[in-house]
């Protein structure tokens, strides 16, 4: 079952460090992203959805999806990270801004792929941060409602997808190959035996959230998420019984390709929580009403299936692909919270004078681009043999067609600017790619 958050939204429902205070929360918006990190921002003209080379037709419903055959491709090294931006000291504020998906004007056509190799591989190798946020990506049909309320570090917003741009091919990458570390082997001594003493441990540190935003030291590095043996995923129906049986099903494929990179970072890790909004449903996190957008508060997914069910027209036409992405990018979020990002940017909002500000909407930006630019890196193993072609196109499409809401904050960036980021994601699967906060301000328009 799943659990709800604790009590005002702290701590976490497994905690292993205290928190800090939290920073404001706004009745509705999202972070924003930017273009960043190890391997710099989104190039001119990557903001459009590349997926990987199709291999096989989408499969009917009702059937389980295959595992997609194609041969395993070759990845990427990062390039050095650019300079880091640190967070002003100062206390926080409670509460924290909401976070979510872009909007998308019902009119657009799916987009044409123009497949380049897919994105590198890494080996699998495998802990708790505190941030709070919510909300979730909205597509498609018209402007999406906000939840009622944000409390504790929850909320949500909404998306726009008014303007279009073609879709260019990206140029060709080389890929260098990750392998898993040697295993090694032992030979019996032939001496006497010899009594040994355990390694010392107190140079090592325990797993502990860093509260850092640019200089963190998730963006170090060259960590990603890393390749699974397979994700079988069972037959998709749209009902509220169906979307959750597909979302349980694909947050352990998930969780198995991103614990390693926790572990790697030594930053504090556990699995996030499922709570799938049928009726309207109020805690510590504040009210979800069920025709609202999904939101993500303190380690748990709020998803609501009336609304993505609802969702129709040419680019948001229900597809499996269209909630495995929605969900990559709400656990982009809970990457965020566990590594502390999260608390970081609501104080960094805090002393910039709210979220609702210039500063503090900028910051939303890079917040909510980063969670796509995660996404984008979710669906790179995947695209390695676990899930099928079509669905990680359609995925990428979902993200790649996601902007502000006209009529709202301009919190969650541009469409041009979330495609660029998923699709930056997807290609590098690199958390330093996704290093929004040293980004350059057009990078997270």
């Amino acid at each position: 079952m799943t659990q709800p958050p604790p009590p005002n939204g702290w701590p976490p429902p497994r905690p292993v460090a205290p928190p800090p205070a939290q920073a404001p929360l706004p009745p509705s918006g999202g972070w924003g992203g930017a273009r960043g990190g190890a391997h710099g921002a989104p190039p001119a003209g990557h903001g459009q959805p590349q997926g990987p080379p199709p291999q096989q037709p989408q499969q009917p419903p009702q059937q389980p999806w295959p595992g997609y055959q194609g041969p395993p491709p070759p990845s990427a090294r990062p390039i050095p990270p650019p300079a880091a931006w640190h967070p002003p000291a100062g206390p926080p504020r409670s509460g924290q801004p909401p976070v979510g998906n872009p909007w998308q004007a019902q009119q657009q056509p799916w987009p044409q792929y123009h497949p380049y190799p897919p994105p590198r591989r890494k080996s699998n190798a495998g802990v708790i941060a505190f941030a709070v946020i919510s909300g979730v990506l909205v597509l498609g049909v018209g402007l999406v409602g906000a939840v009622a309320s944000a409390i504790g570090g929850a909320g949500s917003s909404t998306y726009s997808g008014q303007s279009t741009f073609s879709y260019t091919p990206l140029p060709s990458y080389t890929f260098t190959q990750r392998s898993p570390a040697p295993t090694t082997t032992t030979t019996a001594p032939t001496g006497p035996p010899t009594t040994t003493r355990p390694p010392s441990t107190n140079n090592q540190t325990a797993p502990k959230a860093v509260f850092k935003l640019g200089d963190h030291p998730l963006h170090r590095g060259d960590v990603g998420a890393f390749d699974i043996q397979g994700c079988p995923l069972p037959g998709m129906d749209y009902s509220p019984a169906g979307q959750e049986r597909f979302l349980r099903a694909a947050l352990p494929c998930i969780e198995a390709a991103w614990k390693p990179t926790f572990q790697r970072t030594n930053l504090p890790y556990q699995p996030v929580e499922l709570a799938v909004v049928t009726s309207r449903m109020t805690n510590s996190c504040g009210t979800v009403e069920p025709g609202a957008t999904a939101r993500y508060c303190n380690g748990t997914i709020f998803w609501t299936p009336a609304y993505y069910s609802a969702e129709q027209g040419p680019a948001n036409a229900n597809h499996p692909g269209k909630y495995l992405g929605q969900l990559a990018h709400e656990y982009g979020h809970h990457v965020q919270w566990l590594a502390g990002i999260l608390k970081a940017a609501g104080q960094a909002q805090y002393d910039r004078g709210g979220w609702d500000t210039p500063a503090g909407l900028d910051l939303n930006r890079r917040l909510e681009l980063q969670a796509t630019c995660f996404g984008g890196m979710t669906l790179a193993p995947f695209s390695h043999g676990a899930i099928p072609t079509d669905v990680i196109q359609h995925a990428l499409t979902d993200a790649s067609n996601r902007g502000d809401n006209p009529n709202l904050n301009r919190d969650h960036g541009s469409t041009q600017s979330n495609s660029s980021w998923v699709n930056h994601g997807f290609k590098n699967n690199s958390t330093g790619a996704c290093n929004t906060w040293t980004a350059d301000a057009n990078a997270v328009s």
